[in-house]
C-alpha cells in the first residue's frame, strides 16, 4: 500500500517536472500557449494523468495535443529519470476545460439573476386575488361583549373535576 502523501508529492513532482520540460525543451512549432494545471497519479505510480489548458481556439488545442503525443516519449523517460521509481509512469494528457465550464456557469447565473429580477419586477405590480382582507372580522361592539362575558363565568372551562 502506498502513502497517500507520496503519491500527492509524485504528483506535485510531475506536474513541475512536466511544465519545465514542455516550457524549455520541446520546440515544436504546434506546442501553443499551454499551463500545466494539474497531475494526478495512480497508487501504485504506474500511470499518471496531466491536465494542461491552452489559450486559443480548438485548432490550437487540437494542434498542442498533438505535440505533447509526439513528445510523450522524451516527457516520460524525463519523469522517471527525476523521481526515481523503478518503472517510469506512463503519462496521459487531458485537456482542463475548466475556463469552458466556468463561462458556462457564469451564464447560468446571469441568466438566473435576469430571471428573479423580472420576477421580483412582476411581483412588485401584483394585487391579491380575492378580497383586500379574506378573513372575517367582527364588530369592536361585539368583541367587548365577548369579554365581558368570559369574566362572569366562575367555573373553569371544561365542567366540574371532582
Amino acid at each position: 500500500m502506498t502513502d497517500p502523501a507520496k503519491v500527492r508529492r509524485h504528483a506535485e513532482r510531475i506536474r513541475e517536472l512536466v511544465a519545465s520540460v514542455v516550457r524549455s525543451q520541446i520546440k515544436d512549432p504546434r506546442l501553443g500557449m499551454i499551463t500545466i494545471t494539474d497531475a494526478r497519479i495512480t497508487a501504485d505510480l504506474r500511470d499518471a494523468t496531466v491536465f494542461y489548458t491552452v489559450l486559443g481556439d480548438a485548432a490550437a488545442q487540437a494542434s498542442t495535443a498533438a505535440a505533447l503525443e509526439s513528445a510523450k516519449g522524451m516527457l516520460r523517460s524525463t519523469v522517471g529519470k527525476a523521481l526515481g521509481l523503478r518503472h517510469s509512469p506512463t503519462l496521459t494528457f487531458v485537456l482542463d476545460d475548466v475556463q469552458d465550464q466556468v463561462k458556462h456557469i457564469d451564464d447560468l447565473l446571469a441568466a438566473a439573476r435576469n430571471a428573479d429580477a423580472e420576477v421580483q419586477r412582476l411581483a412588485a405590480k401584483a394585487q391579491y386575488a380575492g378580497e383586500p382582507q379574506p378573513y372575517r372580522v367582527e364588530d369592536e361592539d361585539s368583541d367587548d361583549e365577548i369579554e365581558d362575558a368570559d369574566t362572569e363565568d366562575d367555573e373553569p372551562r371544561g365542567g366540574n373535576r371532582r
